[in-house]
């Protein structure tokens, strides 16, 4: 990493420093740690000035110089385990990734900054070249999330629609099954208003019913699909609530229709209905 690498990326430092030009080659070997690094390995002491050593290369002890804020930083489907950076000037690679941060569309850049690569050394290949949003696009970053969320958008639509086509069926049939009853009801003087709020009574227990269902099968089956959410935590209250609300006022929509039809119902109708 260089020195405006945790700048350009936007990655807090919580402690210490970033690395600097002064980290060369000779000096002491640095390198910054994020907040999992500390825990894991220093349990809560502080960790600056402390040195630790790689099994691959165990003659190099580093110093740490810095602790950086978690951050994900192959995928978004790592966790934030634990991770330490190095300069690039203490460590070389021969295959490198150059970060830039613009103001400007970044594709408008791209000419010129290959060309003051070009320019440094006109050998160096340089390759994928890509703005982040299109690396945040990429099956590496949210397109399986995105790809989930439409199809469970779609199949959740799919469930909503014969939800309500259900709830309509159910109640239309009860009420209809109660004909000669709201008849008998009428003619004693029952008033529409009340027949209305019987049949809506009844729709909301079957929605009801089956709300509670749902969320006991939700809360179930949460653990399961835990690993494929992002963002949103698996028992979250205010989805669970969002959803149950966003059901029963739909549900009382397709109560309505109904039960309105069933408070219209003639008395004498009614009473001859067999």
């Amino acid at each position: 990493m260089s020195a405006d690498y945790f700048r350009t990326m936007r990655i807090p430092l919580v402690e210490g420093r970033a690395f600097q030009d002064s980290d060369a080659q000779q000096s002491q070997h640095v390198a910054i740690i994020n907040q999992n690094f500390a825990k894991d390995y220093f349990h809560g002491q502080d960790p600056i000035g402390r040195h630790f050593k790689l099994k691959s290369d165990g003659a190099v002890a580093m110093e740490i110089v810095g602790v950086a804020r978690n951050s994900r930083d192959s995928d978004v489907f790592t966790n934030n385990d634990a991770f330490f950076y190095v300069p690039v000037t203490q460590y070389f690679n021969s295959v490198m990734t150059l970060q830039i941060r613009t103001a400007a569309g970044p594709e408008t850049l791209v000419p010129e900054v290959t060309g003051m690569i070009h320019s440094l050394d006109a050998a160096i290949p340089v390759f994928d070249v890509e703005s982040m949003t299109t690396v945040m696009e990429s099956l590496n970053g949210f397109l399986p999330f995105q790809m989930g969320a439409a199809l469970a958008a779609a199949l959740g639509i799919l469930g909503l629609i014969l939800a309500i086509v259900g709830v309509y069926g159910v109640v239309s049939y009860a009420a209809s099954q109660r004909t000669h009853e709201i008849g008998i009801r009428l003619a004693l003087g029952a008033q529409p208003a009340q027949i209305l709020g019987m049949i809506l009574r009844q729709g909301l227990v079957i929605v009801g019913i089956g709300v509670a269902a749902g969320i006991l099968a939700a809360g179930a089956l949460a653990r399961v699909v835990g690993n494929l959410l992002y963002g949103v935590a698996p028992f979250d209250p205010v989805t669970y609530i969002g959803a149950s609300v966003a059901l029963g006022v739909i549900a009382l929509v397709a109560c309505y229709v109904p039960a309105r039809r069933a408070m219209r119902v003639e008395p004498m109708v009614a009473l001859r209905y067999e």
